[in-house]
C-alpha cells in the first residue's frame, strides 16, 4: 500500500530505563530509530510514523487527550495513573502485552525493600515508618489494604541509596535482577507488584483505518521480534538412513522442513527450536549422523 505522506501515527516511546531496550526491540522489528542530543523527537525510518520520546509517568495521559495515537508504556504506570485494567479510560485501551525489559524478557518487579542488617522482616514491621519511592499512588493502596499507617515520601530518583543514607526506614523500588538492591545492601521483605511492558492506543485513533493498519502492524512485528529471542534455527545435512532417529530430536514450531539434496543419500532438515536446547542437543544430533550443522538468529517469527 503506498504511503500517504498527510497521514501519520505519532507514536509514543518511553524515555529512560527502557529507552534503549526499546530502541532495539524496534529495530529487530524492522524500524530504525536515531535519536538526537537533548531531542524527544527521533528520526524514524518510515514515513507513517512520528515518534515522541516520553516520561513513561506521563504517557497514559498523552494517549487519554489524544496527543499520541499510540505508545509503548509500563502497566504499572498506568495503575499509577488511577487507570482500571479491567475497566480502562474511554479513550484509551491497551492492545497488547510486550514482555521485555531493558536487561532480560521477563516482567520487572516493584519491590519492598529495607537494609540488609535492618529488624524489618515482613511489611507489618513497617508501621509508621518513612516509605520512599517514585510509585506513590500504589505505594499507598499497598499498605492501607494491610491497614497499615506509613509515612510515603516522593523520592525523585537514587532510591535505593535512601535507606542507606538513612532518608527512609524502606523504599519501594523496580528491579528485574535484584543486582542493584543487593548492590547498596537491601533486603526485600515483599512484592508490590509485577509489570510489564503494554502497547496502549486512543479509541479514536483506532477508529481510523489507517491509524488502525499501523497499530496492528506494530503489535505484529513487535510481538514476532520478541518471540524470535528466545529462538534459533538449525539446519543440517541428514543422511537418508538416520532421517527418522535426527528427527526424533528436533522440536520444532510445527514440523522440520526435509528437502532432498544432488546426493540422494542425504538430505537438508532445518528446524526452529529454543536457543537453550542447542547446547544439549547439537552433540545428541551429531551421534545421529547429522553433520554440517549450522546455527543462525532470527529477527522475527510470526
Amino acid at each position: 500500500m503506498a504511503s500517504n505522506a498527510n497521514q501519520q501515527l505519532k507514536l509514543g516511546l518511553p524515555k529512560g530505563s527502557l529507552e534503549d531496550a526499546t530502541i532495539s526491540l524496534f529495530e529487530r522489528a524492522g524500524w530504525k530509530i536515531h535519536k538526537h542530543v537533548r531531542n524527544y523527537f527521533p528520526e524514524i525510518n518510515d514515513p507513517e510514523l512520528t515518534v515522541r520520546l516520553c516520561r513513561v509517568q506521563e504517557i497514559a495521559a498523552y494517549i487519554s487527550d489524544g496527543i499520541l495515537d499510540a505508545a509503548l508504556m509500563g502497566k504499572d504506570w498506568l495503575l499509577e495513573n488511577g487507570f482500571d485494567l479491567n475497566s480502562l479510560d474511554e479513550h484509551l485501551i491497551i492492545i497488547s502485552d510486550l514482555i521485555y525489559s531493558k536487561v532480560s524478557n521477563r516482567p520487572a518487579r516493584w519491590v519492598l525493600a529495607v537494609a540488609g542488617d535492618s529488624p524489618y522482616n515482613k511489611p507489618e514491621d513497617l508501621a509508621g515508618k518513612r516509605i520512599s519511592t517514585e510509585l506513590v499512588s500504589l505505594t499507598k493502596k499497598y499498605f492501607e489494604s494491610r491497614y497499615m499507617p506509613v509515612q510515603i515520601a516522593y523520592s525523585w530518583g537514587a532510591t535505593e541509596a535512601k535507606v542507606v543514607e538513612g532518608l527512609a526506614d524502606a523504599i519501594v523500588e523496580v528491579t528485574e535482577t535484584e543486582t542493584t538492591i543487593r548492590a547498596h545492601g537491601l533486603r526485600i521483605i515483599d512484592e508490590v507488584l509485577s509489570t510489564n511492558t503494554i502497547l496502549v492506543a486512543n479509541r479514536k485513533a483506532l477508529a481510523d483505518s489507517f491509524k488502525q493498519r499501523k497499530i496492528k502492524q506494530i503489535n505484529l512485528l513487535l510481538q514476532g521480534a520478541l518471540r524470535a529471542e528466545s529462538l534459533v534455527c538449525l539446519k543440517m545435512n541428514a543422511p537418508s538412513q538416520n532421517l527418522d532417529s535426527i528427527l526424533d530430536l528436533l522440536p520444532s514450531l510445527n514440523s522440520p522442513t526435509v528437502a532432498s539434496l544432488r546426493d540422494s543419500d542425504w538430505l537438508s532438515v532445518e528446524s526452529v527450536v529454543n536457543a537453550n536446547l542447542v547446547r544439549n542437543l547439537i552433540p545428541l544430533l551429531l551421534e545421529a549422523g547429522a553433520e554440517g550443522i549450522l546455527e543462525y538468529g532470527l529477527n522475527k517469527v510470526i
